[in-house]
């Protein structure tokens, strides 16, 4: 996983948790994008993202 691809990753995160503690999303799809930033969080600062494995996709520069 590329250095961009991991600030993409953390800033999606910040903007979903910005949205949910904010209440600017109704509760059900707030808790959805919490959810999905927190995936995004976890795979940036892990390094692995499983779905790029499965399809064979890497972003790092050779």
């Amino acid at each position: 996983m590329s250095s961009l691809d991991r600030i993409v990753r953390i800033v999606i995160a910040a903007i979903a948790a910005y949205l949910y503690i904010g209440e600017i999303v109704p509760s059900p799809w707030g808790m959805i994008a919490l959810i999905a930033g927190g995936v995004l969080l976890a795979t940036s600062v892990l390094n692995f993202c499983p779905l790029y494995r499965i399809f064979g996709i890497s972003t790092c520069k050779v």
